[in-house]
This record gives structure tokens, C-alpha cells and sequence, in this order.
């Protein structure tokens, strides 16, 4: 099964559009672990275990492993995954960009070592830069379009010679002429809602991974609403929002009280974006 398959599977198994960021900081574990990254698998682990079933995705960040020198625990984590929950994929956050050998070396990282489902990556050096990930033809390549952060703009709304924006080029490259073997999805921050139904227009069918939602202040029901269809998957992600909702012994508990609020809130708006495809009201 590819990834848009695994990805729609999810959707349908668990009843959700959440994503959840596995981004463990040290300093913010609970209780007695607070500081210790040699917890940083158990921590990740209790949050995977209390929240699997409530899931579409996990995506771990990877500048939080290794930063931490805990490469090892991701990959322990992501065997974890594989057992707990195993019709749920993991998305390796780690937004690669680079070409040649360099490239094909990323690749083998996150699908090789790290058995990961897709991974992000950075388009901005071209079709060479993302060419040596589609050798892995059931995995997923989700890039770089529309991004969360206050700067984005500062490249990605910069337009071009034929009159589209960067991230509009981004997306028609990544829904047309870039996705032959249809393993190409989008990052579309959650922050930029028109931007985000843009996006969706260009790239009808493309799974969008959309952070923001939670702690980034992003509204989940108008994501829902923007980028949402039946043939459109759509992983909206939650991190600091749910792995830090409770800072006491009951975190695991909390985790997952946090997620089944967000996963509520987005499938409430998923029934009233079907209720009005259906003419419904």
C-alpha cells in the first residue's frame, strides 16, 4: 500500500484528520524526566500509545531527536509505531533539500533507516532535488508549498515572471508534470487559510499536510474546510497542543484528552463540508 493509500486508510480506521507532531524537548518532559533526553523515547512512546487510535499520522521531527544525539531512540520510536499502531504512517518531518548522491543519501535515511511512510522536503532547488525519493515508489514525498511561518512570504508570496506566486508555481509543478508516480503531497500552513483553498485549487487531488493547528493558533475548521475532499486527503498537525498537556504523571492521559478535542473539532468540520457537498445544510 503507498502512502496516499495509507494515509486514506487511516482516515477512514480512526475517524481523523489529525497529525500528530512527535517534537519531544527535554526540558519540557514531565516530572521526574524533565531534562533528560535518554526519556525522550518513553516519553514519545506513552503519547503514541494513548493517542493511536485517534490518529492519521505521526510525524516526528527529526532536529528533535538529533539534536538530543537520539537518533536511536527515533528509530526505536518509529519500530514502536509500527507495532502499536501499524495501519497509522509516520511522516518523517526532517524537509531535506539537496541534489546528486546527497539527495539519494536522505532518501535511504528516512526510508531505510527510519522505515518512514514519506518524508518533507524542500522543492526550491528543483525536480533533481526530489528525483532520487521516487525510487522508493510506495512512499510519500510531501513538499514545501505554503509554509506557517511569519516570514514565508518573503519568498514563497513572491511572484513570478508569468504572474503566479512561488508557492502557486510550487503547487501546479507538484500537482502536474513533478508527480507522474502520484507520490507528491504539499506543506500548507494552517495560519494561511485563503492561501491554503489557493493551493487545494491548483493540487485537487494531493494529500496537504497542514501545520499550525493548536499552539500555532491555526483554526482546524476552516483548514477543514479549504482543503478537505473525498479524493483529497488532508493531515491537519497538532504538536505542543497535545504532547504537553499535562506536565504531571497523567501527561499520557492528557495527550490524549487534547487530541480528542482537535480530532472532534475536525471532524465536525469534515461532516459539514460533506453535508454541503451533498446539499445538505
Amino acid at each position: 500500500m503507498n502512502f496516499r493509500a495509507r494515509l486514506q486508510a487511516a482516515e477512514e480506521r480512526n475517524q481523523s484528520l489529525l497529525c500528530i507532531g512527535l517534537d519531544p524537548e527535554p526540558s519540557r518532559l514531565p516530572g521526574a524526566w524533565r531534562g533528560d533526553p535518554s526519556r525522550i523515547f518513553e516519553f514519545c512512546a506513552a503519547i503514541v500509545d494513548a493517542t493511536a487510535d485517534l490518529a492519521i499520522a505521526f510525524k516526528p521531527q527529526i532536529a528533535h531527536f538529533a539534536a538530543c544525539a537520539a537518533e536511536a531512540q527515533l528509530e526505536r520510536l518509529i519500530g514502536h509505531i509500527r507495532r502499536v499502531a501499524p495501519s497509522v504512517p509516520v511522516i518523517l518531518d526532517a524537509k531535506r533539500g539537496d541534489i546528486g548522491s546527497t539527495a539519494e543519501l536522505y532518501a535511504r535515511e528516512a526510508f531505510e533507516r527510519y522505515g518512514a511512510d514519506a518524508v518533507t522536503l524542500s522543492p526550491y532547488l528543483g525536480f533533481d532535488s526530489i528525483e532520487p525519493y521516487l525510487r522508493w515508489p510506495d512512499k510519500g514525498l510531501i513538499l514545501l508549498c505554503r509554509t506557517s511561518n511569519p516570514g514565508a512570504a518573503e519568498l514563497q508570496g513572491q511572484r513570478l515572471a508569468n504572474g503566479e506566486l512561488l508557492f502557486e508555481q510550487v503547487a501546479r509543478l507538484a500537482a502536474g508534470p513533478w508527480n507522474a508516480s502520484g507520490q507528491i503531497g504539499l506543506v500548507v500552513g494552517a495560519t494561511w487559510p485563503a492561501e491554503l483553498a489557493r493551493v487545494r485549487e491548483l493540487a485537487p487531488t494531493l494529500p496537504l499536510l497542514v501545520p499550525g493547528v493548536g499552539a500555532q493558533g491555526g483554526d482546524a475548521a476552516a483548514v477543514v474546510r479549504a482543503a478537505w475532499g473525498v479524493e483529497a486527503p488532508v493531515a491537519v498537525n497538532s504538536s505542543r497542543a497535545i504532547l504537553y498537556a499535562g506536565a504531571g504523571s497523567d501527561f499520557a492521559e492528557a495527550a490524549r484528552a487534547a487530541a480528542e478535542v482537535t480530532r472532534a473539532q475536525l471532524q465536525s468540520a469534515k461532516a459539514g463540508v460533506q453535508a454541503g457537498t451533498s446539499g445538505g445544510v
